[in-house]
């Protein structure tokens, strides 16, 4: 038997007594998780919570209108719901991330804060379940199996929506600016990591904009999936205990507060079985992921230096780089969006474990998948927000250091074949690279070309746009017009 105190109060459930703390809004089923779950010390993400607050706001109501709650009881639900949704019992949410399957336990924790909150409103004190049941009225025509699937799909909704895609425009928004302020610097491109024919370094930027919209499109058509919603489902998706009109007036009523293009699910059963739409949209996280990996470790190339690397760009000293080397400075922001990348992979990873793993009616991993895409989608954002205003707006361009490259690659040949053929332009370049020499050097002394010649075909400028080299005068005058047969 528990032993009571003033600082707590003891609830009863069907495995019998449990000590409560006296202040605490949750219940017994939630003190009994808090003591079977010590593993990790995460708690849920507040969007779950505001979610889930939402969603049994909308039962609640949906509830009253069908008449399947009495009004009292029903209004001061509604009433505690909302102070669920707006945060302001966060702390209540005391239930481990790593917990029993299919989030009973979570979900009991809210229905156990929505009833001792209900309670207080009427007069009563918490644990006097007479007044508000958690399961009885909060739970009325609900179960886990319908709840913590809709909760999870709002939540990541509503974090994509309000903050992630913002922050992931900002990103795109800074690379675009760089762009511009780079599109009449002249570089020499790479490819294989050798050197190529030249680019414009504000295409370079321009292109991981592009990049990054294209991962977007991905996010955002994987995101519709999740608008499907299967609450009114209750325990297998047949609906028992649920009024036929519940799911049609709740999902109403959260599309009305969140604004999201919410819908019921066309077959309850289905959406209970498959978790599908979250995988979908952690494979689209874990693309822009592999994306910013790739930026990221162009960036650390491109400024690799300063006097040893390419010091192409110079990225914002933000820190001491190291406890040893004085002055050194590293691109802190850059190893940051690797990790974080890396950390998103990751979490894709125990999604698509999870999701695989459902069993008949129900898929009881959605805590995992929950928490991991949730974080995923905390921790792009946070990112992609910093390293668009501390890392890429800072971005400087060494021009001379870039065009000076651009004009020695002897990849610049490459605009000779079109003029005096590949063979022969192979044939400048290894021995410009023999030498030392440059290809516009090794032209002039064997007079493949004259000066005004190589001037116009060997413009690294002008190789950064379509089209072909300007033909020598000498061929210009060799041309005949075509005569036109009289007959």
């Amino acid at each position: 038997m528990p032993r009571r105190s003033p600082s707590t109060r003891i609830e009863k459930d069907s495995l019998g007594e449990i000590a409560v703390p006296a202040a605490a809004y949750y219940g017994a089923q939630t003190a009994r998780a808090v003591e079977n779950y010590p593993i990790s010390g995460l708690r849920a993400h507040p969007f779950l919570i505001r979610a889930y607050g939402l969603l049994k706001l909308a039962c609640a109501e949906a509830n009253l209108e069908l008449k399947m709650i009495p009004p009292r009881i029903g209004r001061a639900i509604v009433r505690a719901a909302h102070d669920v949704a707006a945060g302001k019992l966060d702390g209540q949410f005391v239930v481990d991330v790593y917990q029993a399957g299919a989030g009973v336990s979570f979900h009991m924790n809210v229905n156990e804060v929505i009833a001792n909150r209900a309670i207080e409103y009427l007069g009563g004190k918490k644990g006097d379940y007479s007044v508000v049941h958690p399961n009885d009225h909060v739970n009325f025509g609900q179960s886990t199996n319908d709840t913590f699937p809709t909760a999870m799909r709002l939540a990541a909704l509503l974090l994509l929506f309000e903050q992630f895609y913002p922050a992931l425009d900002e990103l795109a928004a800074a690379f675009r600016r760089k762009a511009k302020e780079f599109d009449a610097i002249v570089k020499s491109g790479r490819t294989h990591l050798q050197d190529a024919v030249p680019i414009r370094l504000g295409q370079v930027f321009a292109a991981y904009a592009v990049a990054l919209a294209q991962a977007r499109d991905g996010i955002e058509q994987s995101a519709h999936t999740l608008a499907a919603l299967g609450i009114g489902g209750s325990a297998v998706g047949t609906g028992l205990n649920a009024h036929p009109r519940f799911s049609q007036r709740v999902v109403a009523r959260l599309r009305k507060r969140t604004g999201l293009p919410l819908i019921v699910a066309d077959d309850l059963v289905a959406a209970m079985q498959s978790q599908l739409p979250m995988a979908m949209v952690s494979g689209a996280l874990r693309n822009l992921a592999l994306e910013l990996i790739r930026i990221s470790n162009d960036l650390r190339l491109l400024s690799s230096g300063p006097y040893t690397g390419l010091a192409e760009i110079a990225l914002p000293a933000l820190q001491p780089g190291s406890s040893i080397m004085p002055g050194k400075i590293n691109p802190v922001m850059a190893e940051l969006l690797d990790m974080v990348a890396f950390q998103v992979i990751g979490c894709d990873t125990v999604v698509a474990m999870a999701v695989q793993a459902g069993q008949l009616e129900l898929n009881v991993m959605m805590p995992a998948m929950a928490w991991n895409l949730l974080h995923a989608i905390e921790i792009l954002k946070n990112t992609c927000r910093v390293v668009a205003r501390k890392c890429v707006a800072g971005i400087a361009a060494n021009r001379e250091t870039c065009e000076r490259y651009a004009y020695r690659t002897p990849s610049i040949a490459t605009a000779l074949n079109p003029v005096i053929g590949y063979s022969r332009a192979a044939q400048i370049v290894k021995k410009a690279l023999a030498t030392g020499k440059s290809i516009p050097e090794i032209c002039l002394e064997e007079k493949v070309l004259t000066k005004k010649e190589l001037d116009r075909v060997l413009d690294p400028h002008r190789m950064t746009r379509p089209g072909l080299p300007p033909k020598r005068k000498a061929e210009a005058r060799s041309e005949k017009p075509e005569v036109r047969s009289q007959n």
